[in-house]
């Protein structure tokens, strides 16, 4: 593996050598080039091994990608300065590789050139005897390699030079790339998850009472069809029908109200979590402060679920039968805490749903922190701007 990324090395100082005029002509447009040249060789980079990360989205052209890039400061600190070292780096790879290895072959093809009747020169020296042109082709094998040690040189220190003006001018931007495909992967598998909850809540609910509901309907009908005096079985089929029509629909709007709830849409956030209250099986001693007004709809959706998923926990897992809401809003921000005596030892990451929510709360600016010690309740803390930052 280590020769094959020396290979790669070499090769592509090889064609960056080959490239040089083609630099210096970028030059001269260099506003649009810089970005082109500076993606190109993180791509060269990644190719031979090195830790670079491309900054051009997959799903974006290139002609949408530069045009954006234009307008970002990144592109005179990081960018530019990549053109400019490639451009003298392929100058100097350019010598060392020309001369090198057209030296090395020469050497190495000297006793072929003797038999011609050539006597071939590289640099000072000049074969006098065939004894010579035999002791030139060791040492045309020697020029070679360290021709392709200086081109591997080269290109290491291209990476260093790539490193340099991309974390030392952007610090936290590798760090903000791994967090964001870290947030993007848990939100996708939250929403998967999500989608087979809503799902299962149709399938094992308002689906089986419809289906019961049909029945009984069914049933109903036969009954007046085979005997129309049999008043009381076809008053009783006739309220099973009801019964299951009424259950079904109560549990469409459970889904429903779980997907987003409507007073949350209606009257806010502090009387969403009211009526969250209201519902829970628990005993909820709410204390909300503040006005939400200001509170765009992501950041009151994400603090809501938040408290719905807490109240959820507690019930399920928690063995307490009071918890505790503090919910306060400003005109800046929001912070929630939901809290129980249970007994503790609750984990963000062992499938409690919490993981999800830190995310959702990430996705506007906001965090989510757990405190559960093993026997000593469980904290579950949320805070985000009243507008998410993008």
């Amino acid at each position: 593996m280590a020769r094959i990324r020396m290979a790669r090395r070499v090769l592509t100082e090889c064609t960056a050598a080959m490239a040089f005029p083609i630099l210096l002509i970028s030059l001269l447009v260099f506003p649009v080039s810089s970005p082109v040249v500076a993606e190109t060789d993180r791509s060269r980079a990644r190719w031979c091994g090195a830790d670079t990360m491309p900054l051009k989205p997959s799903d974006q052209s290139w002609a949408q990608w530069v045009s954006l890039r234009l307008r970002s400061r990144s592109m005179w600190r990081t960018d530019l300065p990549v053109l400019v070292t490639a451009t003298l780096l392929s100058a100097l790879s350019l010598l060392v590789a020309f001369f090198g290895f057209i030296g090395a072959a020469v050497l190495v093809l000297s006793p072929v050139f003797w038999l011609l009747g050539i006597a071939a020169q590289v640099g000072p020296f000049t074969p006098e005897s065939v004894g010579q042109t035999l002791l030139a082709v060791p040492a045309g094998v020697v020029l070679g390699a360290v021709t392709a040690t200086v081109l591997t040189g080269t290109s290491f220190l291209r990476d260093v030079f790539l490193r340099s003006f991309s974390r030392s001018r952007d610090p936290d931007l590798l760090a903000k790339l791994e967090e964001l495909r870290t947030s993007r992967a848990s939100l996708t598998a939250a929403f998967e998850f999500e989608r087979q909850r809503i799902e299962r809540d149709l399938h094992d609910g308002a689906q089986q009472e419809l289906v019961a509901v049909v029945m009984r309907l069914g049933m109903l009908e036969a009954a007046v069809t085979a005997a129309a005096s049999d008043q009381e079985r076809v008053v009783r089929l006739a309220q099973q029908a009801r019964d299951h029509a009424e259950r079904a629909l109560e549990r469409l709007r459970e889904t429903v109200r779980d997907i987003h709830p409507r007073e949350l849409s209606d009257l806010g956030l502090i009387a969403a979590v009211r009526e969250l209250a209201a519902r829970s099986p628990l005993r909820v001693e709410l204390t909300s402060t503040g006005d939400d007004s200001p509170l765009s709809s992501p950041t009151a959706t994400a603090v809501y679920f938040t408290v719905s998923e807490a109240l959820t926990n507690i019930a399920k897992h928690a063995g307490a039968g009071i918890a505790r809401v503090e919910l306060r809003c400003a005109a800046t921000d929001v912070h929630v805490r939901v809290q129980d005596d249970g007994v503790g030892g609750a984990r963000i990451d062992a499938g409690s749903g919490l993981a999800g929510l830190r995310e959702r709360m990430r996705s506007v600016g906001g965090n989510l922190e757990i405190l559960s010690p093993p026997g000593g309740g469980t904290q579950v803390s949320a805070s985000a701007p009243s507008q998410p930052p993008w």
